[in-house]
């Protein structure tokens, strides 16, 4: 153990650097969150920007056409919803019903 006695501890020190004690700067959470706040208004300023520049592209036929798709979209969700599983079951049985056995396996065995 008397090998490990000679060892310094701490921190190095280096030549011609004055010793300066460690100053810490206190944390400015105010103003932190005001920049962050800005930061995020600027940025949704910035996408409603891009949104309004990317509706402003569209032809009057496209924005019908979107209008059209998500009308129609909201008819087949409220359609869907409307109707439980167990009614969806028995109109899919009646429709399989009406369909004709054309695409049936034929009977193989004749003898049975």
């Amino acid at each position: 153990m008397d090998a490990y006695e000679q060892v310094q501890k701490g921190p190095l020190k280096l030549k011609g650097v004055p010793e300066l004690g460690v100053t810490k700067r206190k944390k400015e959470k105010d103003r932190d969150k005001a920049k962050l706040l800005q930061m995020m208004g600027k940025i949704q300023k910035n996408q409603e920007e891009e949104l309004r520049r990317h509706l402003d592209k569209r032809t009057p036929a496209q924005v019908a056409f979107e209008k059209v798709q998500e009308k129609r979209q909201m008819e087949r969700v409220l359609k869907k919803a409307s109707t439980t599983h167990r009614q969806r079951v028995e109109d899919f049985s009646r429709h399989l019903d009406t369909l004709s056995e054309h695409y049936d396996i034929p009977k193989v065995s004749w003898t049975k």
